[in-house]
C-alpha cells in the first residue's frame, strides 16, 4: 500500500473544448465534475453555473455538445450533457491524475485532485509537460485522517477552503480590512466575481453547520 497522496492543481489555458470555448464566449464560471470518457469516446459532462442564458444558448447551438439538459436548482443552472470533444482534462486524468474539483472562466481551467505516489506524480507532469497549456500551480501532501482538512471537517470544496484561507491570510476579514476582493481574486488568479461566490458559498456553508450545531446542543 503507498502512504503518500499529493495534492496537486493545474491550470489549463488554450484549450477548446466545448466548456472553454463557452467561458470564452460568456463571460461564464462554470464548476464541472470530473468528466467521463464512455467506451464510445463520447465524454459524460455534468457541470453548473449562474443562470446565464447566453452559455444555455451558446451550448445548445455547440455541434460538438449532445444531449444538453438543464435544471435551475438553488440559483443556478445545472447541466449534463455528452460531448465529441476530447478535452486535455483526460489526457491528465489517463496518466494518473484523479480530478475532484474543475472550474472553467475566460477559457481557461483550474483543475484540482490527487495523485497517489511520486511515480504517478512524475508520469502526470511528464503528459503535463508534453500538453500544450498545462501549467502546475502548486503541489501540497495531503493530511493524514487524524489531521483532516478544514474542507473536510466542515463539508467544503477545496476551492471554497482555498478561497477562505486566502481571504484570512491576506487580512480581508480584519477591522479595518487589509486588503480587497479584488486583490483577493487577483492572487488566486480568478475573478471577483468567482471569489467572492466561493466565499458567500463556503460562509453559508460554515454558518449553517455552526449554528445548527449550537440548536442541537440548546435542545438537549
Amino acid at each position: 500500500m503507498i502512504n503518500e497522496c499529493l495534492m496537486t492543481e493545474f491550470r489549463i489555458e488554450g484549450d477548446d473544448c466545448p466548456l472553454a470555448d463557452a467561458t470564452r464566449a460568456t463571460n461564464a464560471v462554470v464548476d464541472g465534475a470530473p468528466p467521463l470518457l464512455r467506451d464510445d469516446g463520447n465524454v459524460l459532462l455534468r457541470f453548473s453555473a449562474a443562470p446565464n442564458d447566453d452559455l444555455s444558448q451558446f451550448l445548445d447551438t455547440d455541434d460538438r455538445i449532445r444531449y444538453l439538459y438543464q435544471s435551475a436548482n438553488d440559483g443556478k443552472y445545472n447541466y449534463r450533457c455528452l460531448s465529441l470533444h476530447q478535452c486535455v482534462v483526460h489526457e491528465l486524468i489517463s496518466a494518473g491524475f484523479m480530478v475532484e474539483s474543475l472550474t472553467y472562466q475566460d477559457g481557461s481551467a483550474i483543475l484540482t485532485g490527487a495523485v497517489v505516489g511520486h511515480e504517478v506524480l512524475r508520469s502526470v507532469m511528464e503528459t503535463a509537460g508534453e500538453t500544450v497549456g498545462v501549467k502546475l500551480e502548486r503541489v501540497y501532501a495531503l493530511r493524514t485522517e487524524e489531521d483532516d482538512s478544514i474542507a473536510q471537517q466542515w463539508d467544503l470544496t477545496p476551492a471554497q477552503e482555498e478561497s477562505l484561507r486566502q481571504a484570512v491570510n491576506m487580512g480581508y476579514f480584519t477591522v479595518p480590512r487589509k486588503t480587497t476582493a479584488d486583490e483577493v481574486a487577483s492572487a488566486m488568479g480568478i475573478s471577483k466575481s468567482a471569489f467572492i461566490e466561493r466565499l458567500h458559498r463556503a460562509q453559508h456553508a460554515l454558518f449553517t453547520q455552526l449554528f445548527q450545531s449550537g440548536a442541537d446542543d440548546d435542545e438537549t
